[in-house]
């Protein structure tokens, strides 16, 4: 029986594999025009299809708080009518972005009279795995669509019935506008082995995995793969407020970057501050903190001041707490901060409070994290924040796609050259 289930999923994977790549071809070579009509219609489905969304994550929600998960998980997981209508809105605004494909990144003509041309072109077909958040399900389709990409969407088992319901959406928009409805496709099954059938590439089918979840699911990703990943391992992100830091601001920004919501990987984890300055700024930052509700995990030394902190680990500063926590310790000035970072951070996103310009210069030429913020909250590390309309993922290698993965990350290029009956001697 088990045997019979594998080679069923594995000729339903293979299906939606050839499906996408026959998707892809009309797709790459759509209009621009086409292409925001298209997301346009899928906005307008999302808004008038909002009941039916919210009746199905009702049901996620309800067999999510049955099996015990954390709160943050059910945050991620929750859509209101408000974030519905957000999913709309991010929608429409990716169609009002500039469409990526076709646009020139670089020309230039050789002393022979050849013109070339960079020029950004689709990736293909993109194989996108997530985990609980279902607004993916259309961020990715979106995006995807934009670039001019067919893609396949796997979400997690906690949030199938909700992202079903987005995806039924997603299809009636593009039919609505002439587009293949295979140009975006959602694995119906929450079995592992759908996982394994696209890390394998569909038999070509899949030219670039992104992962979007925790550190087992991109960890397996990384490790299984058979095609390009965008990787996006974790968010362990740091502020360090400098002695130059204005209070505050400082205060401000610590709150917001933590506590704002806790789940998502532009959240900070943990909190460094200038040792000079402990006397004036570590009671109002550690207080400000638990007044939001935060729990501090502290050093000793800062537990030596303020003595009921829950004493910090060295597994506390390699740990992407994704919950209402915060890892807290003293170092000396951006000298220690960088060492402190360069150590513990997964290259996500870090921020730095700080008015002392030469302090904010060290920190962005030393820190090799794909987001650096001067003065503002980590949680605006975001595609959407950036004015990118939204993002895929964030992607923390050094390869290709780095940050917010947007439109123009999900392109590739390729060159034209132009002659006049040239031929090489």
């Amino acid at each position: 029986m088990l045997d019979q289930v594998k080679t069923d999923i594995d000729a339903l994977m293979a299906e939606i594999g050839r499906n996408a790549r026959a998707a892809a071809r009309p797709l790459a070579i759509a209009s621009a025009e086409q292409k925001n009509r298209a997301l346009e219609a899928i906005a307008a489905e999302i808004f008038a299809g909002r009941e039916a969304i919210l009746a199905a994550n009702a049901i996620d929600l309800a067999n999510a708080r049955e099996s015990g998960v954390a709160a943050s998980f059910i945050d991620r997981l929750t859509l209101t009518p408000e974030r519905i209508e957000g999913i709309a809105t991010a929608i429409r605004d990716i169609a009002d972005l500039k469409d990526p494909v076709g646009d020139i990144i670089a020309e230039w003509d050789r002393p022979n009279g050849l013109h070339i041309e960079r020029v950004r072109t689709p990736l293909g077909v993109i194989g996108v795995i997530y985990e609980s958040r279902p607004n993916v399900t259309a961020d990715a389709g979106a995006l995807c669509l934009k670039a001019g990409n067919a893609v396949i969407l796997r979400g997690g088992s906690d949030s199938v019935n909700s992202s079903q319901a987005i995806h039924s959406c997603l299809v009636a928009g593009l039919k609505s506008t002439g587009l293949p409805e295979h140009a975006i496709q959602y694995v119906p099954v929450t079995d592992r082995a759908a996982v394994g059938a696209m890390l394998s590439g569909l038999n070509g089918s899949i030219d670039v995995i992104v992962p979007r979840g925790g550190k087992s699911l991109v960890a397996r990703v990384q490790s299984e793969a058979r095609v390009p990943v965008f990787a996006h391992l974790e968010g362990l992100c740091h502020i360090y407020v400098d002695k130059s830091a204005e209070l505050g601001m400082a205060q401000k920004i610590v709150v917001n970057a933590k506590m704002r919501r806790t789940g998502i990987c532009g959240a900070a984890e943990t909190l460094l501050i200038d040792r000079t300055v402990a006397d004036t700024h570590l009671a109002p930052l550690v207080e400000g903190l638990r007044a939001s509700g935060c729990e501090v995990r502290a050093t000793e030394e800062i537990r030596a001041r303020i003595p009921d902190l829950v004493a910090a680990t060295e597994t506390d500063w390699s740990t992407e707490y994704l919950d209402a926590i915060i890892s807290v310790s003293l170092v000396d000035g951006i000298s220690g901060a960088i060492e402190h970072i360069n150590r513990w951070s997964s290259a996500h996103t870090e921020a730095v409070i700080a008015e002392d310009p030469a302090v904010v210069e060290r920190f962005f030429a030393e820190i090799d994290s794909a987001i650096l913020v001067h003065n503002a909250s980590t949680q605006f590390a975001d595609g959407g924040e950036f004015g990118m309309g939204g993002e895929i993922g964030i992607a923390t290698g050094k390869m290709h796609a780095r940050g917010p993965v947007g439109v123009e990350q999900l392109t590739s290029f390729k060159y034209r050259v132009r002659g006049t009956g040239q031929v090489r001697p």
